[in-house]
């Protein structure tokens, strides 16, 4: 993350998704960017074998205020 504000700390969400499709990964994304969180990156469990992924992990971050 690129913010630098000493009285804020990262708060972090993973969000698993276990149905892995262009639309489950669409609204994943649009419910947790609703929320106020930024989307940092997307991972890919696949099964040897397989080329389609059986499940995903989307990784998200926002700051927030330490209490003082």
């Amino acid at each position: 993350m690129t913010d630098t504000d000493p009285g804020a700390a990262p708060l972090y969400r993973v969000a698993e998704l276990t149905e892995v499709s262009d639309q489950s990964i669409g609204e994943a994304l649009n419910r947790e960017v609703g929320d106020g969180y930024r989307f940092e990156s997307i991972h890919f469990v696949i099964q040897p074998g397989n080329r389609r992924p059986t499940m995903a992990f989307l990784f998200f971050t926002r700051m927030q205020e330490q209490e003082k």
